[in-house]
């Protein structure tokens, strides 16, 4: 599958909202070629440089597709990417505008998977911190339930490094996820979520 890919410095995990903001021209053409063909495009992480110059990425990344749109105040085109797939960059190539493309794989779905009872008090825990960030989370379908989608949740709103994030995008085993998430609850905020 060949996708344009977005380097970005942060993660997109399946079931996930990203807004951003698009303001440069490969960008702009590659948001308007996505909403005409209604097709998606790939969030990658940048491992090292920056978002505007040449940069080196993460071979895992996430499929997105446009769930929103809309023009800022200030003339930028605002859009809510929503993660889809996860998928690992076979190859890629810059094209003459500028725009990176990726020949990609698409990983296993990792399926819906019960939440453990020991991880409960984990749902108060992420339902208070949605609740808090409002809009963005506003119209996501909550899965408590769901070790997997609990654990991207947690994944994304908590300040880990990027190489962390990272890791949860590319841990395949939700409960492995969880056990990184508890602990680094404890760590970070002093919270005992067991």
């Amino acid at each position: 599958m060949r996708i344009p890919l977005f380097p970005l410095q942060t993660v997109l995990y399946p079931g996930g909202p990203l807004p951003l903001r698009i303001f440069e021209a490969r960008y702009l053409d590659m948001v308007s070629s996505c909403l005409r063909d209604e097709s998606p495009f790939g969030i990658v992480q940048i491992r090292r440089g920056s978002e505007t110059g040449a940069s080196e990425i993460w071979s895992v990344g996430t499929l997105a597709t446009i769930s929103d749109w809309y023009q800022g105040s200030d003339g930028i085109l605002g859009i809510t990417a929503l993660g889809d797939r996860r998928f690992r960059v076979i190859s890629k190539e810059q094209g003459d505008d500028g725009l990176l493309h990726g020949n990609v794989e698409l990983l296993p779905i990792v399926e819906p998977f019960a939440l453990p009872e020991e991880y409960l008090p984990l749902v108060q825990i992420l339902d208070g911190v949605m609740n808090d960030l409002g809009a963005l989370y506003e119209d996501l379908p909550r899965q408590y339930d769901d070790a997997v989608w609990l654990s991207y949740r947690f994944a994304e709103i908590l300040p880990f490094t990027p190489e962390q994030k990272q890791d949860c995008l590319e841990i395949d085993d939700p409960l492995k996820r969880l056990q990184l998430i508890r602990s680094a609850l404890r760590d970070v905020r002093g919270i005992n979520p067991s």
